[in-house]
């Protein structure tokens, strides 16, 4: 034994005690842990005695192995401790074989050590070891082993072991073989879980990722997979997943340029292009297609450019040159028709969408090929369904027309109107716009009769039309069952133009038979009512017009009828003046009956001056008086500056006095202070100062002294020219009070809560003053009721109101009064009333200095009101009424 591992003395006891107990456990745990600051040669030479006696023992070997593991830091790989300590996991598995804990400590210990087939053999010795029910601890980590070992053999074995056992665990599988380069057979197990409709994903992978996925490995890894049909994958990909087809042309595409198959892998590209719906895969196939072309043709520039470098230009055939003027012609081709093929990805969205096709056609006339013009226009025609279209179809038709009218092919052109007419379309305005198309096309090549004809084609009324009207009317079968020739005849416009043929083309009694059977079918608009009436005037007939005139105000209401009305009364008082005066004055009273506000003024102010220029002044008076009444609030003040205007030049100053009085009481506040103003000024000017100043008196509730100086500026004016001591100071209490009663309409939020607070308290005082009394309240009845009656009393006080009065002005009779009698308009008393001292005044020049002082009447405020803040002494000093509180603490100090 070497002197080192020689026990010391104080060794002895615990020597002694594992020579007597060798095989307990505790003595040679307590004799470890006493050395557990001896060095490692000693304590490794204690757990070999004790391994020796006790070599079941777990913990024993657990806590050895990692004392062991531990004393290896700082140590290299290559060192002789590290295959000792290989040798003593050996040993302890030789009696712990069924501890997955010691397996998975040694595993890790020689995957550090990187000896790759003693670790696979030591798995391998852990799987045929542990119960089959332990193996998911040991997997895992083989997985990792397998990962990391460098050799894809290796790692496939294993990783097909751990699928018999875990079979759901695939995916992992197929990941290492595609990070491994194994494509074939990681595509392989791809199709093979896409044919499994059972399968579920451990790592949360779709059906739609796992089928993208398998795209990519094999269109990237074609001389792998060779097992696979990968360009029938592909397609069946591009069928089950719509939102991808775009990537799926361009992978398969690729599949082909990475075999050396560049024909095929155009054509597939080519397909592509003509076969995707959307935009975005469009971009995908035409960027990966032109990216390919571009490609090809770089190659043969490079090859060919080595070529001349190298002195072999004549080595590049003729064949070889043509090969590349055909890529580059392909090439340009297709940049050229970038803008085509998307148009025809529009199209497949949706063929019926008319805008989509005028852009289409668009870009073909731009190529100047008028076959592949004819071309695209019959097949847009073909194509697009009248009922489905997202437009107006029979612009194609127009514009096909046009063409051939553009080349100069006129008989073309009116086949294809023909033809169009006599097409199902969707709606008549439609229709009514191809005829009219038609007979323009007619005029522009001058031929007029053909024009006619075929307005008189487009407007035929069929016999039955009654009939025809009520089935549309009726809706539902009946209407989807009328054609729209059948219901042509009701589109206006058709009969406007065909108005405006016979107007130029045609006599009168023609125009006036088509305009006749517009009125007749109930299509007319405010617009030929007005071509009517003037075409009548223009041949003379006068009275026909006003006709028509009064045929257009009885179908059509206002606002409609507005211009017919105006048109209507304007020219019949141009026409006949003051001849037919009582005729017109009826026509005017029937457009103010029948206008609403907003447009009265109009008809009114019309009257007024028709009045004014050949009836009487009087009249016209009543006219704007009742103008007046009939326009909006927001008019109402112009109205009444024309009828005070129009007063005052027919019939003086003095009669615009009524005026004023209906407008102040008429019009709203915020135009009545402008008038109440002008209303005073007038009666300054006439001399009337007291009816004056009962004007500024009334206005003066109007006018808040805080907003309306100018109005109390102009008053304080006119006291100073024509008032007295008493009327200036009934002007500065007036002002006072009507200061006060906007005041409190500002504050009456506060005035409400202040109210509020005090009941509160009030009722607060009431309920502590009935606690205090209860013992109290059998000797003295007497003092609960008078508390219960103070209190009654006192609840709810009272707020000052104002009130807008009326004022009667008298005639202009009316003799002045002295100074010292009392102002034209006194309000009533009110003993409640908030009598303000002057300091509101302060800035009035000091005309407050002038007032004699004013005795205030106060009255007393209960108590109660206070809450506890009023002081008793005061309530006693004046004498007042005192609250339930104050008498209650009175009648305890009695």
């Amino acid at each position: 034994m070497d002197a080192d591992l020689r026990p010391d003395d104080e060794d002895i006891p615990y020597e002694e005690d594992v020579l007597h107990n060798a095989f307990s456990f505790r003595s040679w745990w307590r004799y470890i842990q006493w050395k557990q600051d001896a060095t490692p040669k000693n304590r490794f030479w204690l757990y070999e005695r004790a391994l020796k006696e006790l070599p079941g023992s777990y913990k024993l070997w657990f806590s050895y192995l990692q004392e062991r593991r531990r004393s290896l830091d700082g140590l290299p790989i290559v060192h002789i401790e590290y295959e000792r300590l290989n040798n003593i996991f050996d040993r302890a598995l030789a009696y712990m074989h069924k501890m997955p804990r010691i397996w998975l400590d040694y595993l890790n210990f020689l995957m550090l050590q990187r000896k790759v087939t003693k670790t696979r053999l030591t798995f391998d010795r852990a799987l045929r070891a542990l119960p089959i029910t332990q193996h998911d601890r040991i997997w895992p980590l083989y997985i990792k082993f397998a990962r990391g070992c460098g050799v894809p053999e290796t790692a496939i074995r294993i990783f097909r072991r751990y699928l018999k056992l875990e079979p759901g665990h695939v995916e992992d599988y197929i990941d290492y073989l595609v990070d491994a380069g194994q494509a074939g057979e990681a595509a392989r197990l791809l199709a093979q879980v896409l044919n499994d409709d059972n399968f579920v994903s451990k790592q949360g992978r779709s059906r739609h990722d796992m089928w993208m996925l398998l795209c990519d490995i094999a269109s990237k890894n074609p001389d792998k997979v060779h097992q696979l049909p990968v360009e029938a994958i592909i397609r069946s990909g591009l069928k089950k997943f719509s939102n991808e087809v775009g990537r799926l042309w361009t992978a398969l595409a690729d599949y082909f340029i990475r075999l050396g198959n560049f024909e095929k892998a155009r054509d597939i590209y080519q397909e592509g292009i003509l076969t995707v719906i959307t935009v975005r895969d469009f971009s995908q196939i035409w960027d990966a297609y032109t990216e390919f072309e571009y490609g090809l043709i770089a190659a043969t520039m490079e090859e060919m450019a080595k070529a001349e470098e190298e002195g072999n230009a004549k080595r590049i055939s003729q064949r070889e040159r043509d090969a590349f003027e055909l890529r580059m012609a392909r090439y340009e081709d297709l940049i050229e028709r970038q803008q085509i093929l998307i148009s025809d990805v529009l199209l497949r969205q949706n063929p019926h969408n008319v805008k989509e096709w005028h852009k289409r056609l668009t870009l073909f006339e731009q190529l100047n090929q008028p076959k592949t013009l004819v071309n695209e226009f019959t097949a847009a025609l073909k194509t697009v369904d009248p009922m489905k279209a997202i437009g107006k179809p029979h612009t194609l038709w127009v514009r096909f027309a046009k063409f051939w009218e553009t080349n100069g092919q006129l008989e073309s052109a009116r086949k294809v109107f023909e033809k169009a007419v006599n097409e199902k379309l969707k709606r008549p305005d439609h229709l009514a716009a191809l005829w009219c198309d038609y007979i323009e096309f007619e005029i522009r090549q001058s031929q007029l009769d053909c024009a006619r004809t075929l307005a008189q084609r487009a407007t035929a009324v069929p016999p039955n039309w009654k009939l025809l009207v009520k089935e549309f009317k009726a809706g539902g079968d009946q209407r989807s069952q009328l054609s729209v020739q059948q219901l042509l005849f009701k589109q206006v416009r058709v009969w406007t133009v065909y108005a405006d043929l016979e107007e130029s083309l045609g006599t009168f009694e023609t125009t006036r038979a088509v305009y006749e059977k517009i009125l007749e079918l109930r299509i007319a608009t405010p617009a030929i009512i007005l071509n009517y009436a003037a075409y009548l005037e223009d041949h003379h007939h006068f009275e026909e017009a006003f006709k028509v005139y009064e045929k257009g105000v009885d179908i059509f209401k206002f606002p409609y009828s507005l211009d017919i009305w105006l048109i209507y009364l304007s020219k019949f008082v141009q026409r006949y003046g003051g001849t037919k005066l009582e005729r017109t004055r009826d026509l005017f009273e029937q457009a103010c009956e029948a206008s609403p506000k907003e447009y009265a003024r109009l008809f009114y102010v019309m009257y007024a001056e028709f009045e004014e220029k050949h009836g009487l002044a009087r009249h016209v008076m009543g006219i704007l008086d009742r103008a007046t009444r009939a326009v909006p609030e927001t008019e109402k003040p112009a109205m009444f500056n024309i009828y005070l205007s129009k007063a005052t030049s027919s019939f003086g100053v003095t009669r615009t006095r009524e005026i004023f009085d209906k407008a102040v009481e008429q019009l709203p506040e915020k135009y009545a202070k402008d008038f109440c103003l002008r209303y005073a000024a007038l009666e300054r000017r006439l001399g009337e100062i007291d009816r004056a100043r009962a004007i500024y008196t009334f206005a003066s509730q109007l006018c808040d002294p805080k907003v309306e100086t100018v109005f109390w500026q102009t008053w304080r004016e006119f006291e100073y020219a024509h008032g007295s001591k008493d009327t200036f100071r009934e002007m500065l209490r007036i002002k006072r009070s009507v200061a006060a009663k906007f005041s409190s309409g500002v504050n009456i939020i506060a005035a409400n809560e202040m109210l509020a607070h005090a009941k509160k308290t009030q009722e607060m005082e009431a309920r502590n003053a009935m606690k205090m009394l209860e013992d109290d309240g059998a000797e003295n009845p007497e003092s609960v009721q008078d508390i219960s009656m103070a209190g009654q009393q006192d609840a709810t006080p009272a707020l000052p109101a104002f009130t807008r009065s009326a004022i009667n002005f008298q005639k202009s009779a009316t003799t002045l009064q002295p100074d010292n009698a009392a102002p034209a308009v006194q309000s009533s008393k009110n003993d409640e009333e908030i009598n303000l001292d002057d300091d509101d005044e302060g800035g009035d020049d000091g005309e407050d200095e002038e007032e004699d002082k004013v005795q205030i009447q106060q009255k007393a405020v209960p108590s109660a009101v206070f809450g506890g803040y009023a002081p008793a002494a005061e309530s006693e000093e004046t004498g007042g009424a005192a609250g339930a509180k104050d008498r209650l603490k009175k009648r305890k100090r009695d």
